[in-house]
């Protein structure tokens, strides 16, 4: 899908320089906020319903879509009640960044 008029697509040569050989994580979100507005559930569907077509607004993720098996790919997630869904994303890139000198596939920096 679209989203504003921008394409998600990229060139082949910019996944290939996302790509991060020798690891199973392609993408590290979060869910939850303090107001309650971004569950897992509605992140989830946005996710989904993105990677179907549909114009969501979930744009980062846009790269997981245009890998050849998206489909098999396998979501999981850790409910953490007590803290904070941003920085335990934001420690859990640091400590894929720390292992493979780069982001997750799909978590292109801002």
């Amino acid at each position: 899908g679209f989203f504003k008029g921008k394409n998600p697509n990229l060139t082949i040569t910019e996944l290939k320089t996302n790509w991060i050989d020798n690891t199973i994580v392609v993408y590290i979100g979060k869910a939850g906020s303090e107001d309650g507005k971004a569950t897992l559930k509605s992140r989830l569907k946005q996710y989904f319903s993105f990677g179907q077509g549909k114009d969501i607004g979930h744009y980062g993720g846009r790269l997981i879509w245009q890998l050849k098996n998206a489909r098999d790919l396998v979501v999981c997630w850790k409910s953490l009640p007590d803290e904070s869904p941003r920085n335990i994303e934001a420690g859990l890139i640091q400590q894929f960044v720390t292992l493979f000198g780069n982001r997750p596939f799909a978590n292109l920096a801002n």
